[in-house]
């Protein structure tokens, strides 16, 4: 027997994060144009960047509050306010994490127990379920493709039915990978049947601000007793790589979230964290300025993939597309992907990555280039054709 036999029995079960391994297999092919990531293309403003060259000019390289510096707080606390009327207390209700991923690790590590359940809702991200399952517990998979990728109360009532012991519920909105939203009816249904339910009810708003047709409203203020809210600065304010992500809900929740995080960080990086706090102060309209742009990108991408054969749903929100491979190839949407980066040179996620009712489709990301996107239509084209 090895050492490596001797690790952690939950690792050894573990696959790494497949969206990125699966970019990496596709990565070093000559001329490939990557859709893969969620990511803007945007550059981080201005404003925000110069906070970030301040605080090290002024020497901000120490450890802070794990719960993330006090002005950091009080401006994401307040933004969530304005924008979507939630009401956290910057001192017992806030925690930052090393970006959303994190805050996802922790959120999980900390509410379940070895056997309890977890719903999800599908097609999804993939990281909510291998952090269940890491924690020993068990995912609860709502195959939603067949209802146009929207999860209703009837399908999530009989979901309790079946599962009367869930411990917790995951809904990610706008959704990745299919780019749709709920509106505040549709929130307010599925809020109706959550409260009836003693059950934790995670809520990924990270594209919040990025909702094309009727203002984001959270869960956190529909059920905020239940309701885990997850946020950041990585989408709206084109930050990523800065790595800041919030945590919000009731304090005595928070606080258990909070002492798991500083088993995995003592702080997010002190002079991000003074950049997001300048972005969540005075970005307000940051990330409006950029969904213009991706509004444009959605027509140009989507436009451009209804002509070749592939169909989706039109996106609400996000920046990504979750199309339908046309019938004349193969519906194994790994294998359609590496043809596609293969022949085509265009990078984009199989579906089967964001669990059942994916496959048979892939996800493109509409946050590049408006070139890059107007060759990815040709050369989309041009496969198809070649492949009629």
């Amino acid at each position: 027997m090895s050492l490596a036999d001797k690790i952690n029995n939950n690792v050894k079960k573990m696959k790494s994060n497949e969206i990125v391994e699966f970019n990496l297999k596709i990565a070093d092919i000559p001329g490939l144009i990557s859709l893969t990531y969620g990511e803007p293309d945007f550059a981080t403003p201005r404003h925000i960047k110069d906070a970030a060259i301040k605080a090290i000019e002024d020497d901000e390289s120490h450890y802070t509050d794990p719960r993330g510096i006090k002005p950091l707080r009080v401006n994401a606390v307040k933004f969530l306010k304005d924008k979507y009327g939630l009401d956290y207390d910057p001192d017992t209700q806030i925690t930052t994490t090393v970006g959303l991923a994190e805050g996802i690790h922790d959120v999980f590590t900390t509410i379940l127990n070895p056997g309890d359940e977890v719903i999800i809702p599908t097609p999804t991200y993939p990281l909510y379920a291998a952090n269940v399952k890491f924690n020993q517990a068990t995912p609860v998979f709502i195959d939603t493709s067949d209802n146009n990728f929207i999860l209703t109360p009837e399908r999530l009532e009989q979901a309790f039915k079946e599962h009367p012991n869930a411990k917790a519920i995951i809904i990610n909105y706008p959704n990745n990978p299919v780019g749709n939203t709920y509106t505040k009816k549709e929130l307010v249904a599925l809020a109706n049947v959550i409260r009836q339910h003693e059950i934790f009810l995670i809520s990924d708003e990270i594209y919040s601000e990025l909702t094309y047709d009727e203002p984001h409203t959270s869960f956190g203020k529909l059920l905020p007793d239940q309701t885990i809210v997850m946020n950041g600065a990585s989408k709206t304010f084109a930050m990523t790589g800065w790595r800041i992500g919030i945590v919000c809900g009731p304090a005595d929740i928070i606080s258990k979230i909070n002492a798991v995080h500083t088993l995995i960080n003592t702080n997010a990086t002190d002079n991000a964290q003074f950049a997001a706090s300048e972005a969540f102060k005075n970005g307000e309209n940051d990330g409006l300025e950029m969904k213009k742009t991706y509004v444009k990108r959605r027509k140009l991408l989507r436009d451009g993939l209804d002509k070749a054969g592939f169909t989706s749903p039109e996106p609400s929100g996000g920046f990504y597309i979750f199309a339908k491979i046309p019938a004349q190839f193969e519906q194994d949407s790994y294998k359609f992907g590496y043809q596609l980066a293969k022949e085509a040179l265009v990078g984009i996620m199989p579906g089967a990555i964001f669990g059942p009712g994916g496959d048979g489709y892939v996800r493109f990301s509409y946050a590049a280039s408006t070139e890059d996107l107007t060759e990815v239509v040709n050369r989309i084209q041009k496969f198809v054709d070649e492949h009629k």
